[in-house]
């Protein structure tokens, strides 16, 4: 049996004395990313076995609720696209990615 390859993530968060993240930094070695400071991530894993998606929300008390905004629409956009790449169900995506337009539209955060 051959070695297999492995990659790893790493995410360290520094919270304050009531546990809301203060300081987030990830690491992705394979990716040229060494501690890089963010102020947000989301992670989803499937459990196969309870047929459920888990997540993991955080963010910094000083991230800013524009930036937020961006982050949560450009999220929804990847999202759609990698549906698309999963599934090549093309019809669901383009309605995901016309909810997204929608989404930018009512927060103000695309320019016309």
């Amino acid at each position: 049996m051959a070695n297999k390859l492995k990659s790893e993530i790493k995410i360290a968060v520094s919270v304050d004395e009531n546990n809301v993240p203060e300081e987030i930094n990830w690491t992705a070695k394979d990716g040229g990313v060494n501690d890089e400071a963010t102020k947000a991530v989301m992670l989803s894993v499937w459990d196969h076995k309870a047929q459920e998606s888990l997540r993991i929300d955080l963010w910094t008390k000083d991230m800013p609720v524009d930036e937020m905004k961006v982050f949560y629409h450009q999220t929804l956009v990847s999202m759609a696209r990698s549906f698309q790449r999963a599934t090549n169900d093309e019809k669901m995506s383009a309605t995901m990615l016309d909810f997204c337009d929608y989404f930018a539209e009512k927060l103000e955060i695309i320019k016309k």
